[in-house]
């Protein structure tokens, strides 16, 4: 069977369970920014050389697939509310993210990216999954059914994704805070 099946050349594509949609769709376009986001964590991944941060970005992109199919659910699909997206997936996120946090040293302030390679590139694939995190908010608003835990994942997966690139920048011995310690306002942490 070809990957080439010519179902989408009239601008629709298939969801999970058959249903057909406009490629413009809501849907369509939350579960390929996931696609995306999976997409820019292989790049970083490849041009990473810490090994636990490639393995759990690795494991992250396992997830992502996971991630997607609860979006590519049509509305109402009990599957997409129970099996795909746990609260325990949000959990284990929550333990990295705090482990990270808790290295003496880590950066607490905004970052500029760009002096580490793989860092920044952890900081692209950051911003993807905001974007993602905001096309799937967009889609609950219009009345989709949308499994809570979706939003919640990414909303913990783009902190994680900031933390790895502070994280491999502390690694390297570099310093790339936003403002140096003459600013006297205030400090920010998170990954917004």
């Amino acid at each position: 069977m070809s990957i080439a099946t010519k179902h989408g050349d009239k601008g629709e594509t298939g969801l999970i369970g058959g249903g057909r949609v406009s490629k413009a769709d809501l849907r369509v376009e939350a579960y390929g920014t996931v696609d995306e986001l999976g997409a820019a964590l292989g790049l970083a991944r490849s041009i990473c050389e810490d090994a636990e941060v490639r393995e759990l970005t690795k494991a992250i992109q396992r997830e992502l697939f996971t991630v997607a199919g609860a979006i590519a659910s049509p509305a109402g699909g009990s599957e997409s509310q129970t099996t795909y997206v746990t609260p325990e997936m949000v959990e284990a996120l929550t333990r990295h993210v705090t482990r990270i946090e808790g290295t003496e040293g880590i950066l607490s302030d905004w970052s500029l990216p760009g002096d580490h390679a793989a860092a920044a590139a952890y900081d692209v694939a950051r911003t993807v999954c905001r974007r993602a995190e905001r096309c799937i908010v967009r889609l609950a608003e219009t009345g989709v059914e949308v499994n809570p835990q979706v939003v919640a994942y990414l909303n913990r997966l783009s902190d994680l994704l900031w933390l790895f690139g502070r994280l491999l920048e502390l690694r390297a011995g570099l310093d790339t805070r936003l403002r140096d310690d003459t600013h006297e306002g205030p400090r920010w942490s998170r990954a917004w």
